[in-house]
C-alpha cells in the first residue's frame, strides 16, 4: 500500500490541563480533498497548526511522503510544500469578506503547495460567495494540489470532500466516505443533530 502524502500518528497537545488533541491519528492521501470537521472547540484549528508547524505536539509524530516532519517551523515545511491558510484574515480590511478569503487563498497558492491546509475558507461567506468559492477549491484540486479543510459549510463538504475524518472533543470518533459519516450516530449526535443529517443525507443521495 502506497504511503499516504500526510500521515498524523497517535497526536496529543496539552495545554495546561487542557488536552486539546488527543490521541488523533489521520493519513491524507494525495490527490483527494480530504475534510476535517466537528464542532467549536473540538482541536481541529490546533491540529492544523501542529502538522502546520506553528504548534509542536506534546506527543505524537507527523509525517510528509514518509518524512518525519514533527515539529519542523513553518518556513521549512512551506519549502517541502505543506502551506496553511488562516481563518481571521487580517490585511485589507477595506475587501469584503469573499475578497479578503480570496486573497488569503491566493497568499497560500503563492508558495506553489503540494498540501494545502484550508482552515474555514467559507466561513462568513454569504450563500452566493460559498457558490463562487467552491469551484474555485475543486479547481486547486484538479490542479494537482492535495487539499486537506477545516469546514463548517456542510452542504460544501458534500460537494467536495472524498474522504472526511469528524473530531470532538480532540479524538476522532468517525471517518469516510461523506455520505457515510453524516448518517453515523456518534456524529449526529456530536455535532450535525438529527435534522442537519436528514437533509444531508437526502442531497447526497439526490447527487448519486
Amino acid at each position: 500500500m502506497a504511503e499516504p502524502l500526510l500521515r498524523v500518528e497517535r497526536a496529543f497537545k496539552r495545554f495546561g490541563g487542557l488536552l486539546a488533541v488527543d490521541n488523533v491519528s489521520l493519513a491524507v492521501e494525495a490527490g483527494r480533498i480530504t475534510a476535517l470537521i466537528g464542532p467549536n472547540g473540538a482541536g481541529k484549528t490546533t491540529l492544523f497548526s501542529i502538522i502546520s508547524g506553528f504548534l509542536p505536539p506534546s506527543e505524537g509524530r507527523v509525517f510528509h511522503r514518509g518524512a518525519d516532519i514533527t515539529g519542523m517551523p513553518p518556513h521549512l515545511l512551506a519549502r517541502r510544500g505543506i502551506v496553511r491558510t488562516f481563518q481571521i484574515v487580517q490585511p485589507f480590511a477595506g475587501l469584503t469578506v469573499a475578497g479578503r478569503k480570496r486573497l488569503e487563498v491566493a497568499r497560500a497558492l503563492a508558495a506553489e503547495p503540494e498540501l494545502l491546509l484550508l482552515d474555514e475558507v467559507l466561513a462568513g461567506l454569504n450563500p452566493t460567495e460559498v457558490a463562487t468559492m467552491v469551484p474555485i477549491i475543486r479547481c486547486i484540486a484538479e490542479s494537482d494540489v492535495t487539499i486537506l479543510m477545516i469546514e463548517h459549510v456542510m452542504q460544501a463538504v458534500m460537494s467536495l470532500a472524498e474522504h472526511v475524518f469528524v473530531l470532538a472533543g480532540g479524538r476522532i470518533i468517525a471517518e469516510g466516505l461523506p455520505q457515510v459519516v453524516v448518517g453515523d450516530p456518534r456524529v449526529v449526535e456530536a455535532y450535525l443533530g438529527h435534522g442537519a443529517a436528514a437533509r444531508l443525507s437526502a442531497a447526497g443521495a439526490a447527487h448519486v
